[in-house]
C-alpha cells in the first residue's frame, strides 16, 4: 500500500492531471497492478476506458463528452478491473486518481512558481487503498457478489470519469452498491473517519452496527457530496464514503506521501472489507433518497 503511494505521488507523475501523458503513466501502473492481481481487464480497451471532453469554469454544470478528434478536448481514462464470481449482483469499489498537475484551477498553493501537487492523500491514499481491498477480495472474497475496482480520472474538474462511466458502463450487469474511498490517508482522532451515504439504503445502518473498528468514526447519511459516490448516488444507487478530512495540505504542493497515516489507512482498509463480507448476505440493498451535501 505505502509503494503505492510513493509511486503515484511521486514527482515523476507531475500530479497526475487529467489528460496529461503523466495521468497516463499512473493509469498505465494502475493497469499492471490489476493484471499482477490477476483481475479482468473490464474497459474499452484493457482495463482502460477513455473519454474526451471540453474544458469547463463550472465544475458543477453538465460537461459535453466528444470525439477526441474535436479541438480543444481533453481526454481522460478511467481504469477497471473485475473479480468475477458467476454472482447475480456486482459491488463497486470507486476511487478517484487525478489530481491537479502543477496547481491547476482548484489549487489553494499560493506560491510564485508553478510546483508539483503530488496529491497523497488526494489520492493516492484511496487509489492504493481499493488496490489493496482488490487484493485482499481477490485472495478470500465473499461469493454472493462480485467486484468492480473502478479508478475514476477527471473528478477534481467535476466527477468526468464517474459520470461518464455510469453514462457508458463497460459492465452490464446488476450493480448493488458503490464504496467510495477519497482522502483516507490522513486518519486522527481529531478528525475522525467521516462514513458518508448511510442513510441511502434501510440496511446500511445495521450492517454497520455489525462491523466494529477501533477507528473513531462519524456517520453522515447523506448520499451525495463533492466525490465519485455522488454520480452513483445520483443514479438510484446505495453508496457509502470512507473520507478521513481536510488538512492544511489540501489542494496544495504539501500533501506528500510522507505525511500519510499508513496505520490509520490500513484499518480502514479493513474496515471496508469487513464492510463488505457483513453486506455480503444482506442481497441486493435497497435505495434511499437522502438529504444532499454539496
Amino acid at each position: 500500500m505505502k509503494e503505492d503511494v510513493v509511486v503515484l505521488a511521486s514527482d515523476s507523475l507531475h500530479g497526475r492531471q487529467t489528460g496529461t501523458s503523466y495521468e497516463v503513466m499512473a493509469a498505465d501502473y494502475i493497469a499492471n497492478r490489476f493484471k499482477n492481481l490477476g483481475l479482468e481487464p473490464k474497459g474499452t480497451n484493457g482495463y482502460f476506458q477513455e473519454f474526451s471532453f471540453k474544458d469547463k469554469s463550472d465544475p458543477h454544470g453538465n460537461v459535453d463528452y466528444v470525439s477526441k478528434s474535436e479541438d480543444s478536448t481533453i481526454t481522460g481514462t478511467n481504469v477497471v478491473g473485475y473479480l468475477n464470481n458467476n454472482a447475480e449482483n456486482t459491488v463497486v469499489i470507486g476511487a478517484h486518481y487525478d489530481h491537479l498537475g502543477m496547481g491547476i484551477e482548484g489549487s489553494l498553493y499560493r506560491g510564485d512558481n508553478p510546483e508539483i501537487h503530488n496529491g497523497a492523500d488526494d489520492n493516492a491514499s484511496g487509489t492504493s487503498a481499493i488496490i489493496e481491498l482488490a487484493k485482499l477480495l481477490k485472495k478470500k472474497s465473499p461469493k454472493n457478489n462480485n467486484y468492480l475496482i473502478l479508478h475514476f480520472s477527471g473528478e477534481e474538474l467535476g466527477l468526468f470519469g464517474s459520470k461518464y462511466w455510469l453514462e457508458h458502463p463497460t459492465y452490464k450487469g446488476n450493480l448493488n452498491y458503490m464504496i467510495n474511498l477519497d482522502m483516507v490517508g490522513r486518519y486522527d482522532t481529531a478528525r475522525k473517519l467521516t462514513v458518508g451515504g448511510y442513510g441511502t439504503s434501510t440496511k446500511w445502518a445495521d450492517i454497520l452496527a455489525k462491523t466494529p473498528t477501533s477507528l473513531i468514526t462519524h456517520y453522515d447519511s447523506a448520499g451525495a457530496g463533492p466525490s465519485d459516490h455522488a454520480s452513483f448516488y445520483r443514479k438510484d444507487m446505495p453508496v457509502l464514503f470512507m473520507f478521513t478530512g481536510s488538512h492544511s495540505d489540501y489542494h496544495k504542493a504539501t500533501d506528500d506521501w510522507d505525511k500519510i497515516n499508513y496505520t490509520g489507512e490500513a484499518a480502514i482498509i479493513q474496515y471496508v472489507n469487513n464492510i463488505i463480507k457483513n453486506t455480503d448476505a444482506a442481497g441486493k440493498l435497497d435505495f434511499l433518497k437522502t438529504r444532499e451535501n454539496s
